[in-house]
Formats: C-alpha cells, sequence, structure tokens
C-alpha cells in the first residue's frame, strides 16, 4: 500500500484464468437475481394473503431461523462430504422449492404453505451455503481469490439493484407465478454450473467408506488462529454496532415527510456505492494486506453511518450511505478472502459456517439494537453512538491483534499451514 497507488477497475483475471470459476459466477449470479426476483415475490404474495405486517415479518423468521440453524449443520457436511456433491445435492432442493412456489401460485393457496416453501428453500441454501463458499479458494490461486469474491459480490449488489425492479415488471405483467418460475430457471442454470465443476473433496481428510471423517477441533480454529477470530469480531462489531436498515423509515419519516421514493433512494444508494466499490476493486483485490484494508473499510463503515445520523440535506445522507456502502463491500471482499486463505482445507467448511452464522446474526440482531435504542432516544442518537462503538471495537481488535495488521495474502498458490504448526508459531512469538 505504499507509494502511489495505482486506480484500478474490476479485476477479471479469475474469468479469464479458471474456466471452472467463469462457470461458477455465471450460475452464483442467476441464482442471486433470481432469488432477489423471488424475495419480491414472496412479499408480495404474504402481503396479499393476510394485509399485514405480521404476515411480512413472518418472512424474517421463516428465513432467518433456517439460516443459523442450517448454516452450522452445512459447514460438517462441507467438511464430511465432496463439496460439489453437496452444493449439487441442496441447490436440487432450492430447485424443489422454486417449482413448488410456482406451483401453489398457480393453484390460488391460501394458506401457510407458502412459508413453509420459503422455509425449505432457504434451509437448502443454508446446508449448500458453506460449502459453495470454499469453492473460490479451490479453483484460483491465492492471489486471485479477493479479486473472484470481489467479481462475486459485484454480481449480488446488480442483483440487488435490478432483481426487485425486474420483480415488479414480471408481477405487473405476468402475476406472481410468474415471478417464481424465473427464479426456477435461474436456479436450474445455477445447478448445470455447478455440475460442470471438478470433484471437490476436502483435503488432508481421512476417508471413512464413502465420505471423509472431518478433522477435530473445526470450530475451535477460529478461536485459536487470531487472523480468524479478529476478521470475525471486526465483522460483527460492525454489523452489531452500526447496522442501520431497520431505522430508514424513521429517520425518512423525521426528516423527509416519510416520501416511500427517499426510503428506495436510501437502499438504492448503500447499492450503488457497493456497486462503485466492487467496479473500481481491482486497485483493493492487488493490495495484500489484507487485515489493515478490512479494519480500516470497517472503521469508515461506522464513520460513514455516524454522519448519515446528522445529515440534514437528502444529497448528503445519499453520499454517506453510499460510502458506506461502499466501504461495506471492501470489507466483505477482504474478510471473506482472508478467512478462505487462513484456513486448512479440511477446516474450511465448518470456519464458512461460522462465518456465515456471524454474517447473519450481526445483520439481523443489529437492526433489532438499532430500533431499540431509537425507540427509547431517537434514530440520530442510536446511529452516531452506534457508528462510533463500532469504530472503537474495531480499534480495540486492530491494537491488540497485530497478527490481523499484519496479514498479508499469500503469494501465488500458497495453502495456510496446519493448525497445529500455526499455533506452535503463535506460542513462539
Amino acid at each position: 500500500m505504499r507509494g502511489r497507488v495505482r486506480v484500478r477497475f474490476l479485476d477479471v483475471r479469475p474469468l479469464r484464468s479458471s474456466r471452472s470459476f467463469r462457470h461458477l459466477w455465471l450460475g452464483t449470479s442467476a441464482s442471486q437475481l433470481g432469488g432477489q426476483i423471488a424475495n419480491v415475490a414472496v412479499l408480495a404474495q404474504v402481503w396479499d394473503l393476510t394485509g399485514s405486517p405480521v404476515g411480512t415479518g413472518a418472512i424474517g423468521l421463516a428465513t432467518g431461523l433456517p439460516m443459523v440453524l442450517f448454516g452450522l449443520l452445512g459447514g460438517t457436511l462441507a467438511d464430511t462430504f465432496d463439496r460439489r456433491a453437496v452444493v449439487r445435492a441442496t441447490t436440487a432442493g432450492q430447485l424443489l422449492a422454486a417449482a413448488g412456489l410456482g406451483a401453489q401460485a398457480l393453484a390460488g393457496n391460501r394458506n401457510v404453505l407458502l412459508l413453509a416453501l420459503v422455509a425449505m428453500g432457504t434451509s437448502c441454501g443454508a446446508l449448500g451455503a458453506p460449502a459453495r463458499r470454499t469453492f473460490p479458494v479451490r479453483l484460483l490461486p491465492g492471489e486471485q481469490v479477493a479479486a473472484g469474491l470481489a467479481l462475486t459480490n459485484v454480481s449480488f449488489q446488480a442483483a440487488m439493484l435490478a432483481g426487485p425492479a425486474m420483480a415488479g415488471l414480471i408481477i405487473a405483467r405476468w402475476d406472481v407465478p410468474a415471478a417464481y418460475a424465473t427464479q426456477a430457471v435461474a436456479v436450474a442454470v445455477s445447478m448445470l454450473t455447478v455440475i460442470r465443476l471438478p470433484s471437490m473433496r476436502p483435503e488432508g481428510a481421512d476417508a471413512v467408506g464413502g465420505r471423509h471423517r472431518p478433522e477435530r477441533g473445526g470450530w475451535r480454529i477460529v478461536l485459536r488462529r487470531p487472523t480468524l477470530w479478529g476478521s470475525m469480531a471486526t465483522d460483527l462489531s460492525a454489523t452489531l454496532l452500526a447496522m442501520p436498515v431497520a431505522l430508514f423509515p424513521l429517520v425518512n419519516e423525521i426528516r423527509f415527510g416519510g416520501n416511500p421514493q427517499t426510503l428506495g433512494l436510501f437502499l438504492s444508494a448503500v447499492a450503488v456505492g457497493g456497486i462503485t466499490a466492487g467496479m473500481l476493486s481491482g486497485t483493493v483485490t492487488r493490495w495484500r494486506r489484507g487485515g489493515l484494508v478490512q479494519l480500516s473499510a470497517a472503521g469508515i463503515w461506522g464513520l460513514a453511518l455516524a454522519c448519515f445520523g446528522l445529515a440534514g440535506p437528502l444529497w448528503l445522507a445519499l453520499g454517506c450511505l453510499a460510502v458506506a456502502g461502499a466501504a461495506d463491500t471492501v470489507s466483505v471482499v477482504t474478510r471473506s478472502a482472508l478467512v478462505q486463505l487462513e484456513t486448512p482445507d479440511a477446516y474450511r467448511g465448518r470456519v464458512s459456517s461460522v462465518e456465515h452464522v456471524i454474517g447473519v446474526a450481526g445483520l439481523e440482531l443489529g437492526n433489532f439494537r438499532g430500533g431499540l435504542l431509537a425507540s427509547a432516544t431517537s434514530a440520530s442518537f442510536s446511529l452516531v453512538f452506534g457508528g462510533l462503538s463500532a469504530i472503537l471495537v474495531i480499534a480495540a481488535v486492530s491494537v491488540t491483534n497485530a497478527p490481523l495488521r499484519a496479514y498479508r495474502t499469500p503469494p501465488g498458490a500458497a495453502k495456510p499451514t496446519a493448525p497445529e504448526v500455526a499455533d506452535a508459531a503463535v506460542t513462539a512469538g
């Protein structure tokens, strides 16, 4: 990071160098877009069935609980079986759930079958998520892993922007079943790309029958490696203490008259910032100081949201959110690359499940914390206090975790050492 910084646009080396990653990226992009379209369709159908915010709130239970429960189980599956087979099976389950959603909509369903199918699709996705997270580091050389994750993040941000708009057009013209059919096609495309990937059995595990015996201590390795717990603690601090989405309606009501268009702009500003950072990610992904980059980006996230809490003019509020979205993208990409590169392959499934659960729990609990504090004080206080608190905790992690500050992306296809070797090095240090 020293010397003159050369601005580089989106790093597309992974798409050129690895045909398998290219297939994975296309399938993942299609699945993400289909998921965003389905989210809007589910929201519209539940509102039509219930006409109640309690009903739409139940969607959160149908998605949040399976993400946490099955995400952890998925980590064990990823370290036990061929990861391609795990993702293939869980994607097939998602395809069945998408087809079921379309069928129940065509049949004029008026009961809770809808939420059961949503929970089924989410459960399958959560079971496969840890295994899917390990794919880029197996398909790409070490110095391209962050670039591959940046490409995936850009496609996700693009899906967040385009998906809801496409869903609105599809539902308005062909009704809800067509939106579910679109999701089913997208998941089918994703499944075809997974089938074309090479077999990816966990490395360094003992074979037992048709499966592998996972190495012991799969989740404890997070606590035994400062780079891993420091990176995850940084992410949890940023989301748990400064997550702003639950406060958007209140801020919009108090400062901007409750205009629904303004509320939409809040969410769009975050996505625009994320996409912009993604399109310039070629600069970040070539920096080897991943730990320092994540710490800095997480701190900027907290500062930007604290400033959003004080911003008066709409242009300034949107600017703060765009900066926050950009910082979040940089933090997510560098954290994900660090976690995958620092974890021995035999443990990657379970460590990825911890990362997945922290991401889900941090978002939901962070929104709950922000809403609870705002109800007792004000939206501005909740945002400013949360942002500054996040900065303080992240600074504490930085000061106390020298290995994370000093972390450098390994060159080429370098692999992390076994836990016993790493523990000895830490003890000696």
